[in-house]
């Protein structure tokens, strides 16, 4: 069978990223590609990488275009998401590639985007432990997916910051009341928008933190994700930075280890959680994580460290957070609702060098 898909925000990074992997899925039919700016425009003029799509033209964003489709992709600027959500039918696969069903809470909603929430979608994180457990297989946020008409894509910095720590918290090894997540984003993270400090001569050959103090809006995003997993209350610092490369995101996760906690309880919950997903990979001991590794691909791979001298973890984790981080895991979820394999038309393997 094949499901005929139609992409809003076909031109941006994220909408692009989207574009480019399903143009591998053999079980889809892109057939309406949308933008604003650009409506009107023959796809291949401003997307000539997308060479099977090149003849379509972007038409404009509205609930009557996007309408008639099997699933429809909104890759669109947060806060723009709900109000076309809302105008499609129901029988509609949708997936939001932006931030507007993501949160829970409508107050953590309007204090960290300040307009109206939208309302809450099943969570696009397949491989995310969504309940503690002690012993046995955890609970993953997949199983909330098959069969749903709406899906919530996370954000890039929490897609690799929740898969770092997840697995410690729902053990219940690490204390969710003393949070770090340190994380650097290649330059594509920030949109495809002109933006002076996103200029060559400004983000190459250097880095500069942003959203420091708490502001940034992915915060509330790890604080639920990691509520989830850890049935506990949480406590989140985060620092993201901005790195000089396109694509991808490092981060470096820490949380202090419960008495009694050691390396071999830590690499075993770690393995526990992550040995059979298709996707995410605890590296050999004495190996790191490189975000040119995964750079292309749907792949996130992390490896941890136990700092006995101050009691805490320490886990790396890379994606990159246009395939991983945004369009990978939306594909891989869009996927598991309609019934597919969940790694079909995902099988491209890290771009080297």
């Amino acid at each position: 069978m094949t499901f005929s898909v139609a992409v809003s925000g076909a031109t941006g990074y994220a909408g692009g990223e989207v574009l480019r992997l399903l143009s591998q899925h053999p079980q889809v039919d892109v057939t309406t590609v949308t933008a604003h700016s650009s409506a009107g425009t023959r796809l291949g003029e401003l997307a000539p990488n997308l060479r099977s799509l090149a003849d379509l033209t972007v038409q404009e964003t509205n609930p009557a275009t996007l309408s008639g489709h099997d699933v429809v992709f909104l890759a669109l600027p947060h806060g723009a998401s709900g109000p076309v959500a809302a105008e499609l039918p129901e029988g509609t696969l949708v997936i939001d590639a932006g931030a507007d069903h993501r949160l829970r809470d409508p107050d953590a909603w309007a204090r960290f985007y300040g307009t109206e929430h939208a309302g809450h979608w099943p969570y696009g994180l397949p491989e995310l432990i969504t309940a503690p457990f002690r012993t046995g297989s955890p609970t993953k946020q997949r199983e909330d997916l098959a069969g749903v008409s709406r899906i919530a894509v996370p954000g890039c910095y929490p897609t690799s910051a929740q898969l770092a720590l997840a697995p410690g918290l729902a053990a219940g090894l690490l204390d969710p009341e003393d949070i770090v997540i340190v994380a650097a984003s290649g330059t594509s993270g920030a949109g495809k928008a002109t933006k002076p400090h996103l200029m060559a001569s400004e983000a190459m050959s250097s880095m500069s933190p942003y959203g420091v103090g708490g502001v940034h809006r992915h915060t509330p995003e790890m604080k639920q994700g990691f509520g989830d997993a850890s049935g506990e209350s949480v406590s989140v610092s985060f620092t993201p930075t901005l790195a000089p490369m396109p694509r991808g995101i490092l981060t470096t996760a820490t949380a202090r280890i419960r008495p009694g906690t050691s390396e071999d309880d830590l690499r075993a919950a770690w393995d526990a959680a992550y040995d059979s997903e298709p996707f995410v990979h605890v590296l050999p001991e004495g190996q790191w994580p490189t975000t040119k590794s995964v750079q292309g691909s749907n792949h996130a791979v992390m490896q941890l460290a136990l700092d006995a001298h101050v009691g805490r973890v320490i886990v790396t984790c890379a994606i990159d957070n246009l395939a991983k981080g945004t369009a990978g895991g939306a594909v891989q979820s869009m996927n598991i609702a309609l019934g597919l394999p969940e790694t079909t038309g995902l099988d491209q393997e890290g771009l080297v060098p």
